[in-house]
């Protein structure tokens, strides 16, 4: 693209598009970034730089970019039918299709499908409707969710109220009335020299101490991500998942499981409920759906709920027009087919992870990273003042993981940074060739910043 061009996309972008997560009037005054195409892991902005996307986007991009499949079953698919909705006892065989997949894929019984067009929405979905779960059952005041602090479940009213984050919650009056939140299982930071599962168990304990203060007749729900990825990729210890699951069922509260970010092979299993070996309620997913290329969640719940919903419930009075898009169930139909024929899942598990765990834990000898932690392929780097000294962070916290991101960016790296944890998760596709391009790149990223820091 010509400078020109440049200038002038980057003109129209400040005048007229309000970006997420940033300082809009900052972003402005620097121009954004534009990118024009991928391949593969790979990405180029429109001034020609390639950059190895070591973040799949935003953890979404599972089969990589440029597989001109899901464009061919999006086309076939707007050609035969481009859309008709769900509502007036009606549907699409790509959606009815689509959700029997879902049901073959996710553990134990979690066979019904509510299609949404995104996580956040997915969230907003079970909020409302496991409520109504408790509701015609007689119980109406069973319905407090508990979630977690810096937890993430998306940026609606109801996802950003389940979610923990506190930046969010100043904004527009959060979190709505009847969400509740405990610490999170946070290793690094919170367990100091206890044994990895005592800590795990302590903390899933926080669950029962807080249901136990509200009352068990009144806590509906407990949400949370298998692992906590916007947070800083918060990795619990085996123990935390099977304690939460047995505390739910014992004060019949509902588990459910965030998937968005975990869903589809991001741990090297297909979901991260498997990983840690816990079986949800109610499962939401997003992202690695359709590998971002086109907008799809949902929300799943096994068949004790939706039994309910479907016996007592009446009239479900919840949609969106979009539900069970038909072009976004065939795209996603394609790329589930794409992950199943291809082995991808399993070829990310067996080979990729063990590589990119080993090179993940070379650069945790870095002098500036207090830890190097990783499952599957999500990770982070924790940076530090002083690797000797545990829990210790730079102060103003952010400015360091910024600066290293921007670096690694001039080096040809998409990393994430949340605080001064650099975040990984690539493309499930990626090869131990680009892992080792990764690696050198993010040393290289790690020793300037060192050296900007006077370490």
């Amino acid at each position: 693209m010509d400078h020109k061009t440049l200038e002038h996309l980057q003109h129209l972008d400040a005048a007229h598009h309000l970006h997420p997560f940033n300082d809009n009037a900052a972003l402005a005054a620097k121009g954004t970034r534009i990118l024009t195409r991928g391949e593969g892991c790979y990405v180029w902005d429109a001034e020609g730089h390639k950059l190895l996307d070591a973040f799949a986007g935003l953890w979404c991009v599972n089969i990589g970019y440029g597989r001109a499949e899901l464009g061919d079953a999006a086309a076939t698919q707007m050609r035969t039918l481009a859309y008709y909705n769900s509502f007036f006892q009606c549907t699409t065989e790509p959606t009815i299709r689509l959700a029997a997949e879902i049901a073959e894929l996710t553990p134990g019984d979690l066979n019904h499908a509510f299609f949404t067009n995104s996580g956040s929405e997915a969230n907003d979905t079970i909020l409302r409707l496991v409520r109504h779960f408790w509701a015609v059952q007689d119980q109406p005041r069973k319905n407090i969710f508990i979630g977690r602090h810096d937890g993430y479940h998306g940026t609606t009213m109801a996802g950003a109220s389940l979610g923990g984050m506190k930046g969010m919650h100043k904004q527009g009056g959060l979190p709505i009335p009847d969400i509740h939140h405990i610490d999170p299982p946070y290793p690094f930071g919170d367990a100091g020299d206890m044994d990895p599962e005592e800590y795990g168990l302590l903390a899933a304990r926080r669950l029962e101490d807080k249901i136990l203060e509200l009352g068990p007749e009144r806590v509906a729900a407990f949400i949370g991500e298998p692992i906590m990825g916007a947070i800083g990729v918060y990795i619990p210890p085996r123990s935390y998942w099977p304690e939460i699951e047995r505390i739910c069922r014992k004060y019949d509260v509902l588990l459910v499981a965030d998937e968005v970010i975990c869903g589809f092979g991001r741990t090297g299993e297909w979901f991260g409920s498997q990983y840690f070996g816990f079986q949800p309620d109610v499962m939401t997913i997003a992202k690695g759906i359709t590998s971002g290329y086109i907008p799809l969640g949902a929300a799943i719940f096994n068949d004790r709920v939706a039994g309910v919903l479907a016996a007592q419930g009446g009239e479900l009075a919840h949609g969106c027009t979009y539900s069970g898009h038909p072009v976004c169930a065939a795209v996603a139909l394609e790329n589930l087919r794409i992950l199943r024929d291809e082995r991808v899942v399993e070829h990310a598990r067996v080979d990729i992870a063990p590589y990119l765990a080993t090179r993940w834990a070379e650069l945790g000898e870095h002098r500036l990273v207090g830890e190097a932690r990783i499952a599957g392929l999500m990770g982070a780097l924790e940076l530090v003042p002083d690797k000797r000294r545990r829990g210790e962070y730079f102060p103003g916290r952010g400015k360091v993981g910024a600066l290293c991101r921007d670096i690694a960016l001039r080096h040809g790296l998409i990393l994430r940074a949340t605080y001064d944890a650099m975040l990984l998760s690539p493309p499930l596709v990626i090869t131990r060739l680009q892992v080792d391009e990764l690696f050198d790149k993010a040393w290289k990223a790690l020793d300037e910043c060192a050296q900007a820091l006077g370490k």
